[in-house]
């Protein structure tokens, strides 16, 4: 994560001279942008005058903000497609898709970028920035969003006080025999406290 607090790329003027450069400039860009102003506040068109390029080159390259989002945190996955994939289907069971795609996503890297953006955040204001635009809204929002019946701010920061623990224990620390269990174990013991936070009151009764 230290490419976060680089300094911003001076604004040339005309054509960067080859694709990787231009590539580099806007992930870079990107970066600051995004940690700056969170995903929603950072535009395209600031990127790529912050980048020095024409704002067409963002499609070119990524397909477009949220790909550019994807390419700048390095996740093996897009936040969209993750959606796709957990959000259809029987809703008291939205707990348990969403443990086992955590688990089969940050699984396949070793925890990789996961553990990097989760170790950088103690320390750099701009990672912890980066992750909670990446949670509220990329990721844990959109899909709170689909299932839960109010309090919508109040379970997505319940939900990804269980997906972070999960992803420090699980992948930074490596604390056993969490860190090496099996996936229908990890989520056999937190998809029911998951699927509390998504779906039931949060109240407790009278």
């Amino acid at each position: 994560m230290d490419a976060v607090t680089a300094t911003p790329p001076e604004r040339r003027r005309g054509r960067r001279p080859g694709g990787a450069d231009t590539r580099a400039a806007l992930l870079g860009a990107a970066r600051l942008e995004f940690a700056e102003r969170g995903y929603e506040g950072a535009t395209v068109r600031r990127i790529a005058e912050r980048a020095g390029v024409d704002a067409a080159m963002v499609n070119h390259w990524f397909g477009g903000k949220e790909a550019l989002f994807t390419a700048s945190v390095d996740l093996p996955v897009a936040p969209s497609e993750i959606r796709d994939q957990v959000v259809p289907g029987d809703p008291e069971q939205l707990g348990a898709r969403i443990v086992e795609r955590f688990l089969t996503v940050w699984d396949s890297t070793a925890g990789g970028t996961l553990a990097a953006l989760l170790q950088s955040v103690a320390g750099h204001d701009d990672a912890a920035r980066m992750l909670r635009n990446f949670i509220t809204d990329n990721l844990v929002g959109p899909i709170v969003a689909t299932a839960a019946p109010d309090a919508h701010a109040m379970r997505g920061a319940l939900v990804a006080s269980q997906l972070v623990g999960l992803g420090l224990v699980r992948y930074v620390m490596r604390l056993e025999p969490l860190a090496s269990a099996d996936h229908a174990t990890v989520i056999a013991a937190i998809a029911p406290n998951l699927q509390r936070y998504l779906t039931r009151p949060l109240e407790p009764p009278a």
